[in-house]
């Protein structure tokens, strides 16, 4: 054998109790497993694993690395984590299919999630093509990948607010197909991020069909996280049954004032569902505040067009005094219909070096410090940023994610954005908080539990039958952790400390980790859909 991982605490991502065993690996795959009391397997290396827990690696069913892997193979803020595997593509917005128009507008629209791109090579037009430059390339963690379908749409329909005509929507069709085809686990949509916003019901049903036709989910970071929270997840369910299409739910919380203890409710709509027989499952992260950019809380119509139309339109003082109204009274519909909150939305990251002293404040910090309104605090950080500027919303309530995380359907995704001087920790913390925190200080979820919802339960969603258990056959994918200290030490003032108590990561049974430092591996590869 290459190696035999010695007597170690294997919690197999089942749910069922763990029990101790060496565990042999052997050309990238687990060979064998010898439970405590049976034959001493020995192979060309050890790894003493006594006090240690052995579990598959750790699925990020929700991640923003789609540049970072590429930007920087080795990936420690995913890889120390015990992660082995993300699936990217999120949000309805990326980098594949696009052409060199498209590709262009999406680079600007989504700087705030991934940097501009300038330091790139975009080899590629093509889901295949993204995920063989990720083969070509190496990486920590192997990756996988949503078709975007806020970027099918600006490929076949443009950025306009309006139906798709058949046309567009038989392009869409084929677009989808295709990236199917290519490889995709199923399709993403960014409901509250243009242009995919503007998409109807029936269109979205008509793409979910060509989806499930391939196998494949749907991913929606649905219409509304704040008011209509509930009706924006009825919505999803609906027509995913309609489509026939197996879904699951991007970061699914209930945020804002208004959804205050309304978990339960959510979860009882999710349950009667579950009894008809719909296919449903859900990711979240253990921390109630959300990350996106201060340009997403715009209203629809003021990024209709792409981010040119949207400067334009700021740099009108008329136009900018109906904007803040909508944001400020009204409530616009990219921050869920519900009226802005400044003291909420504190900038994580900015692109101009000019706005530096922002990071880490709120708007309202900011402009007070500045003596200005928070709306023209905000206002400058739009239009002097380009539109890139990130946010923490601290919005969310502790008792939602407590409950949410239990739910029967719920797997772990770290929703991870790596931009920024102030990043959300969930991007560096996600995997060793849901163990440290909510496994061994609250006792929210077992250890055994909580490691069947980051491994066992996601390969199932993913349709990989030969990841996500430690069984006999299975790709060697796998993290020794110690339950006793396994911890986040990534927080909101020093968002990019690594974890503690992860000494060993593997993938296809190379180190990736060893004894808590990052090696110079790269045995992950893109992960394709093969239904």
């Amino acid at each position: 054998m290459d190696t035999v991982i010695r007597g170690a605490r294997v919690v197999d991502g089942s749910g069922a109790p763990s029990y101790r065993a060496d565990v042999a690996l052997d050309e990238g795959r687990i060979a064998r497993i010898s439970p405590e009391g049976g034959p001493r397997l020995h192979g060309a290396r050890t790894l003493d694993a006594d006090g240690l827990a052995l579990a598959p690696g750790f699925i990020d069913m929700h991640a923003h690395s789609d540049l970072a892997i590429l930007r920087d193979p080795e990936h420690t803020a995913k890889a120390a984590q015990g992660v082995t595997l993300e699936v990217l593509g999120q949000d309805g917005l990326s980098y594949a299919p696009t052409d060199d128009t498209t590709l262009a507008a999406i680079r600007e629209a989504i700087t705030g999630w991934n940097g501009d791109g300038s330091d790139i090579d975009f080899d590629w037009r093509t889901v295949g093509g993204y995920l063989d430059r990720i083969d070509r390339q190496g990486t920590a963690v192997n990756a996988a990948y949503l078709i975007p379908q806020g970027s099918v749409r600006m490929l076949a329909a443009g950025w306009e607010d309006r139906p798709a005509t058949a046309d567009e929507l038989a392009a869409m069709r084929r677009l989808v197909a295709q990236g199917m085809a290519e490889g995709a686990m199923g399709m993403s949509s960014g409901l509250t991020y243009t242009p995919g916003m503007y998409a109807s019901d029936a269109e979205l049903t008509e793409l979910c069909r060509v989806v499930a036709a391939h196998g494949g989910y749907y991913c929606p970071h649905h219409r509304s996280y704040g008011a209509g929270a509930l009706e924006a997840y009825a919505e999803m369910v609906a027509l995913t049954r309609e489509a026939g299409c197996p879904l699951h739910l991007a970061h699914a919380t209930m945020n804002f004032g208004v959804n205050r203890g309304r978990a339960p409710e959510l979860l009882a709509l999710l349950d009667e569902a579950l009894a008809d027989g719909a296919d449903i499952t859900l990711d979240t992260y253990p921390y109630t505040p959300g990350c996106t950019t201060l340009a997403a809380m715009l209203p629809s119509w003021a990024n209709e067009g792409g981010p040119e139309a949207t400067a334009a339109r700021l740099a009108d003082p008329a136009t900018a005094a109906r904007i803040r109204h909508v944001m400020e009274v009204e409530g616009a519909d990219g921050c869920h219909g519900v009226p802005i909150e400044w003291d909420t939305i504190e900038i994580s990251g900015v692109g101009n070096p000019a706005l530096a002293d922002h990071v880490g404040r709120t708007v309202a910090e900011s402009a007070a410090l500045h003596g200005q309104e928070p709306w023209e605090t905000a206002l400058r950080l739009l239009v002097e940023d380009r539109l890139g500027s990130t946010i923490l919303q601290h919005v969310g309530h502790e008792e939602n994610v407590r409950t949410i995380m239990q739910h029967r359907v719920h797997t772990g995704g770290s929703d991870g954005i790596l931009q920024g001087a102030k990043p959300h920790p969930r991007a560096y913390g996600t995997f060793p908080h849901y163990l440290g925190h909510y496994v061994r200080e609250l006792g929210v979820l077992s250890l055994e539990e909580c490691v069947a919802h980051l491994t066992g339960r996601p390969a199932a969603r993913l349709r990989l039958l030969d990841r996500g258990l430690v069984r006999e056959g299975h790709r060697a994918d796998l993290v020794l952790f110690d339950p006793d200290t396994v911890a986040a030490t990534a927080t909101f003032e020093a968002p990019r400390s690594l974890p503690a108590g992860i000494p060993h990561v593997l993938v296809a049974g190379q180190p990736v980790i060893a004894d808590g430092r990052r090696t110079d591996v790269l045995a992950g590869r893109a992960v394709r859909q093969t239904g």
